[in-house]
């Protein structure tokens, strides 16, 4: 085995990412890369032949690079020589990145490899615009493969970097697609990137000019997203959605892009992989040039359904707008209270899905504004209003919420900027439109939809003016139906689909993202450990009690099942297709411990079963199948404690009935 580089090196990646605090991470904008995602990173190329020649523009201890070479050491008699080049500005990492690439060089040359490297403690982007050499000749093109985890910092307006970055033509607002852009300048034509990044750069304005200038020069072969936002960076605490993609430098698009999807730390074996058609992922008549990612069939569903809906903003007569007031620019202004010379100021805490509650009933900001000259230009006209939050808490349930902002019997109103509204041209809405709108807005099939074609937890107006609503005619039908059923998901819905006429296939994947989520609860109300309550564990779960997306949980019933027949039913039902050399996965990381927790029974027609009988299955326990059944009921808290009574008894004769010592010496004389 070659992996002895990278094993060693994340022994002192943990030693290091102790080191630095939270202040020198937020500057230095960098985290370390696992051993995991390295290797995961590494075994993308497609090309390792020949004569190597590797950028790694943000280096840190060299987990990348030893990944890197261990991939080639695999392919050791393709290779005539690697040139190694990185660069690092942090000082405490040095010693170690110039080791490991010492290692890796001499591990190359015991192949038989010429190898060498270049460490330079140097910043990538200022180096580049230090060199004597312009960047866009030939010959610095000259990159056969890059391998990047970038910094993750926002580029300030007066710093150096900016002022490079505009100097050589290249507008972007984060350090991590700049580190890109440039890496993939100085690619050779047909080498290839592959890089861990936020997922921010698929959509949005600020990274339009990014998105433009990567998708003119590269294309995309496969594209990898972790399922939780903190599976990349656990131990460093990072919440940003990442995502790993591959691409290689030509003009030349493929017709499909492999999508990738994992819930799990070991990427290589609970991926969930996808042919998805190039043009299903970048439109090519799209000025945005937006990346819209599909793992499996049923967001593909979401994706078919939302585009039936042809409608424009401005077909509907509206637009979207981000709140004008800033309250930290006009603190002189703000109030604490209504009174005869202020307006009411709407901040984020007042919305609440489909209603605006104004004041709040514990007011942490200021509740009104000064009606005056000086704020006049802040100030919207009074009337109907559509207002959805700009930030949603890393891992919240919910992306959208909007509220329907009624006239609050006042000449003016204050929105702040942490909110979007929805307005006519400036002006107010049609009462039935607007709640039409938020109707629309707050349904599962938009919330879920926008989760696929929004990669941050930013709303932005960009994102919900590019999108195609459904017709003025269908969303005012909508709102004239809408009245406390607002407070209701399940009954907004239903609404929502009769209304709007959504296909089933959508709906579907609206009742399957529900159940996934009902077991999700169900596991963590149980007491499920942690490493247990993912969306794996759910589905083995569900399948077990054959809950499909239409059925209700007290028609739960116990069928037997074996690991293989289980993987077949979340494909089946759930569209979700894993590896089939994930059973393993399953049976030690799911089945194990239901088991252990007394959720589920082993081969109830036959206990003396062979362990590697292929008639190995699984079914749940009595007491486990009454309290799915009264889930969403009022017999939930009755039946959980029953379950929690009938797991202890069952641990304790487990506990009785283990053979001791003493026991085994007897049954021998």
């Amino acid at each position: 085995m070659t992996t002895f580089l990278t094993d060693s090196l994340d022994i002192n990646r943990f030693h290091f990412s102790s080191k630095l605090n939270l202040k020198q991470r937020s500057e230095l904008g960098q985290f370390l890369t696992p051993a995991p995602v390295a290797r995961f990173m590494a075994g993308q190329f497609n090309n390792l032949s020949g004569n190597i020649n590797l950028l790694d523009p943000g280096a840190g201890i060299g987990s990348l690079v030893s990944a890197f070479v261990e991939q080639l050491l695999i392919n050791s008699a393709q290779i005539e020589s690697c040139l190694i080049t990185t660069y690092e500005v942090e000082e405490t990492f040095l010693s170690c990145l110039e080791e490991c690439l010492i290692e890796c060089c001499n591990a190359l040359k015991n192949k038989g490899i010429k190898a060498e490297y270049s460490l330079r403690n140097e910043s990538f982007i200022e180096s580049i615009g230090e060199t004597s050499l312009p960047l866009f000749t030939k010959n610095s093109h000259n990159f056969t493969h890059a391998i990047i985890n970038p910094p993750y910092k926002k580029i300030n307006n007066q710093s150096i970097e900016k002022k490079i970055l505009s100097k050589l033509g290249i507008e972007t607002v984060n350090l991590y697609s700049a580190f890109v852009w440039l890496s993939m300048l100085q690619l050779a034509q047909n080498g290839e990137i592959v890089a861990i990044t936020p997922r921010s750069f698929c959509n949005g304005s600020y990274f339009r000019p990014f998105r433009k200038a990567f998708l003119e020069k590269m294309a995309f072969e496969n594209i990898h997203i972790f399922e939780s936002r903190s599976l990349a960076f656990a131990e460093d605490n990072v919440l940003q959605e990442n995502i790993i993609f591959h691409a290689v430098k030509t003009e030349n698009k493929p017709k499909f892009i492999e999508i990738s999807i994992n819930s799990e730390k070991e990427l290589d074996n609970s991926s969930e992989k996808r042919l998805v058609p190039y043009n299903q992922i970048i439109e090519t008549n799209d000025p945005e040039m937006f990346i819209h990612i599909i793992t499996n069939s049923l967001e593909d569903a979401l994706r078919v359904q939302m585009g039936k809906f042809s409608a424009t903003l401005e077909e509907i007569g509206l637009d979207v707008s981000t709140g004008p007031v800033v309250d930290f620019r006009l603190k002189s202004a703000l109030r604490n209270c209504l009174d005869e010379e202020s307006i009411p100021l709407i901040y984020p805490e007042s919305i609440k899905p489909g209603k605006v509650l104004f004041p709040p009933k514990k007011p942490r900001k200021s509740i009104a504004i000064e009606n005056n000259q000086q704020t006049q230009k802040w100030l919207i006209q009074p009337g109907w209003y559509v207002l959805i939050k700009r930030f949603s808490a890393k891992e919240e349930k919910r992306r959208i919420v909007a509220a329907v902002c009624s006239p609050l019997d006042s000449p003016a109103l204050g929105i702040e900027n942490h909110l979007n509204y929805y307005h006519a041209k400036g002006g107010g809405v049609n009462p039935d439109l607007a709640r039409g709108l938020a109707a629309f807005l707050n349904s599962t099939l938009f919330d879920n939809y926008f989760r696929l074609f929004s990669g941050n937890t930013q709303v932005n107006v960009t994102d919900l003016r590019k999108i195609r609503y459904p017709s003025k005619e269908d969303l005012m039908k909508l709102g004239s139906q809408i009245d406390e059923f607002v407070f209701d998901q399940e009954k907004l819905d239903t609404l929502v689909h009769k209304n709007l006429s959504i296909m089933s296939e959508a709906i579907n994947a609206i009742q399957a993202s529900k159940r996934i989520q009902e077991a999700l609860t169900i596991l963590k109300q149980i007491s499920a450990p942690k490493e247990q309550q993912n969306e794996r564990s759910a589905l083995c779960l569900l399948a077990l009690a054959d809950i499909r997306p239409e059925t209700s949980w007290n028609q739960a019933t116990t069928p037997k099942r074996r690991i293989t027949e289980m993987m077949d039913w979340f494909r089946d039902f759930y569209g979700k297709q894993y590896a089939p050399n994930t059973r393993e996965t399953v049976r030690r990381q799911t089945m194990h411990q239901f088991v252990q927790m007394g959720l589920v029974v082993e081969n109830p027609d036959q206990l003396n079963r062979p362990i590697n009988s292929p008639k190995w299955c699984y079914q749940l326990q009595q007491q486990a199948l009454l309290l799915i059944q009264s889930y969403n009921s009022d017999q939930w808290e009755e039946s959980r404690s029953n379950y929690a009574i009938s797991v202890k008894n069952l641990l304790q004769d487990r506990t009785r009935n283990i053979p001791t010592i003493t026991d085994k010496k007897e049954n021998l004389s």
